[in-house]
């Protein structure tokens, strides 16, 4: 049995959780969100409490009894406290700024990288040099962070790009540093 496949998911005050067959719809305080799941694994409600079991231990079954399970653990914390991923900017005149929906950045290039907000994300610019972008679904605050930082990835140098505020740049020396 998956370790955590078979652990219960409790359900916090404030969230409301229905399950649907195969599909699994979450309300709370961030909003909704919804997914269908694969139908071999079978997804119960019971008071406070979802569980998730799967008919038999087939290799597929077994990999998405406990993926199923913390898809849902993650669905039920995202609408309740919600994701959040921060981003830094390094280098001279790098630097963002939001502008209504948009985040504006200066990286470098001869134009401004612009960037739209996606319905369920947020972006806040506390400091020129500091975004940090929050929603309910963990993949999309994932993914949009990877495309801000895709935009100009810190170089192993000078260190200069945007990177995760808990990401370490492995630095490298340059050509004269080799010699000596």
């Amino acid at each position: 049995m998956s370790r955590i496949g078979r652990q219960p998911i409790a359900i916090p005050a404030g969230v409301d959780v229905t399950v649907d067959g195969s599909t699994v719809t979450v309300k709370g305080a961030n909003g909704t969100l919804v997914k269908t799941f694969n139908k071999n694994m079978s997804i119960a409600k019971d008071g406070d409490v979802i569980t998730v079991t799967r008919p038999n231990d087939n290799k597929e079954n077994r990999s998405l009894h406990g993926l199923t399970r913390t898809l849902i653990a993650n669905m039920i914390e995202g609408v309740s406290k919600g994701y959040s991923k921060e981003l830094e900017i390094n280098g001279i005149g790098y630097r963002a700024e939001k502008k209504g929906s948009d985040l504006v950045m200066k990286i470098g290039y001869s134009h401004d990288v612009i960037m739209s907000e996606k319905d369920g994300i947020t972006i806040e610019v506390p400091a020129p040099n500091k975004i940090i972008i929050k929603g309910a679904d963990k993949q999309m605050v994932g993914q949009f962070a990877a495309e801000v930082r895709e935009k100009r990835p810190p170089e192993p140098y000078k260190g200069k790009g945007i990177k995760y505020a808990s990401e370490h740049i492995r630095r490298k020396e340059g050509k004269a540093g080799k010699g000596k």
